[in-house]
This record gives C-alpha cells, sequence and structure tokens, in this order.
C-alpha cells in the first residue's frame, strides 16, 4: 500500500508537470505548428472536420507538455526506483539519469532533422494523378508520434548500459538475444507508428542501430571477469 501511495504521488506530480508544460505547448501552438508544416511543399494540410483543428492544437500542446516534462519524469522514475536498489547501485546508475535526458533530446532533435527529408521521401511517390492533399490530422499524428518514438527509441542505449552495470544482463547476453530484440523492435514500431511500413522501418532501423550501440557502450562499461571467475573493477 505504501508503495502504490508513494506510485500515485509521483504520478501526480509527472501529470502536473505534463499539464504545465502542456500549457507552454498551447501558447506556442501555432508557431510549433507552422515549423512541423514547413517540410510540406506547400505548407499547408486539410482539415476534414470542424474539431479537428482544435484536436490537433491539443497533440501539440500535450506531445510539447510530455517533451518539456521529461526531466521531471525521469527524475520522479529514478526516485520510485531508488529505494529499491543498493547504495552501490545507486551510486553505478545516478550519473546516467542526466545522460538519459540527454539522449531523448538528442531523439527528439534527431527526428527534427529527418522530417524533412522523411516527407520528401515519401511525397515523392505521389503525382498528378495520385495528389498529396494531406489531412491535417493523419499528418500531425505522423510526426507527433515520430519524435515521441524517436525520443524514446534513444533511450535504448542508456537503458543497455545501466542494466549492465547493475549486473542484471551481460553484453554476452545481450548479443545471444539480439534475434529476440530485433523481432521486439519491429513489434513496438509496428504498435506506436502509423499503419505504413515506411514509417515503421523508419523507426525501427535507427532502434536496431541503437542497440548495436548499447552492446557497445555495456562491453566498454561492464566488469571485467578476472582469471578466478571475480568481477573486478
Amino acid at each position: 500500500v505504501g508503495h502504490l501511495a508513494e506510485l500515485r504521488d509521483r504520478l501526480v506530480k509527472v501529470i502536473i508537470a505534463v499539464a504545465l508544460g502542456s500549457a507552454v505547448g498551447f501558447w506556442l501552438w501555432e508557431e510549433i505548428r507552422n515549423v512541423l508544416l514547413d517540410p510540406l511543399p506547400t505548407g499547408i494540410v486539410q482539415v476534414l472536420g470542424p474539431g479537428d483543428a482544435f484536436v490537433i492544437a491539443l497533440r501539440i500542446s500535450i506531445v510539447t507538455g510530455i517533451i518539456l516534462a521529461m526531466p521531471v519524469i525521469l527524475w520522479q522514475i529514478w526516485a520510485f526506483v531508488a529505494p529499491g536498489l543498493t547504495a552501490s547501485e545507486q551510486r553505478t546508475v545516478r550519473p546516467w539519469i542526466p545522460l538519459a535526458l540527454v539522449f531523448f533530446a538528442l531523439g527528439v532533435g534527431l527526428a527534427y532533422m529527418i522530417l524533412p527529408f522523411a516527407v520528401t521521401f515519401l511525397l515523392s511517390f505521389t503525382d498528378d494523378r495520385l495528389v498529396a492533399n494531406l489531412a491535417a490530422g493523419p499528418y500531425f499524428d505522423f510526426v507527433t508520434t515520430m519524435f515521441l518514438a524517436f525520443g524514446l527509441a534513444f533511450e535504448l542505449p542508456v537503458a543497455l548500459v545501466i542494466l549492465v552495470l547493475l549486473g542484471w544482463v551481460t553484453p554476452a547476453q545481450l548479443r545471444e538475444g539480439r534475434g529476440y530484440a530485433v523481432v521486439g523492435i519491429f513489434v513496438i514500431a509496428a504498435i506506436v507508428t502509423p499503419p505504413d511500413v515506411i514509417s515503421q522501418l523508419m523507426l525501427a532501423i535507427p532502434m536496431c542501430l541503437l542497440y548495436e550501440a548499447g552492446i557497445l557502450a555495456a562491453l566498454m562499461v561492464s566488469p571485467r571477469t578476472s582469471a578466478g571467475g571475480e568481477r573486478t573493477g
């Protein structure tokens, strides 16, 4: 019951942080919308329903709020998990929490950088017979999902390194489980992206590369094994 109460309190803090960030996002939603529309050849999309524009404004605001609240979210996750770790494990993991925030920001930044190329590639299959009159809803669903998905995907190397540092897995186990990881990555990509192959590949391929990067990072930080089989620092 005590753990559930603590979880409730930390969820409330996360929700408040996201709400405050969403308020900032709602204040700036038109500027953010315009930036996200810039990669399109015409710079405009169609609204098909009377409430679509309001829903899009809310979606942009909430996704902006999640991105802005990520420092609070990561801290609340750490504060909830830390009591279950030993003092040594806490000292080992704590320096990686700020790095997780950096990697999230890198993922969002990469999504922003490749957005114009992704849009250009996807629209290259249109012509005067297959006209690209984009609807606002699907377009912003694609863009906002891409930003969040890339931000969270970039947490994968940090998560793998933390698991290795805690001794819960080894780099050898990560290599052996590569096949299962790839299948899991493609399943996750299929769930969180719009239902088209290109969007799924745009997320799955970077995640597979990040998994490999996580293995390499884990090899560099993992404790070595001495001849007697004991771990040495």
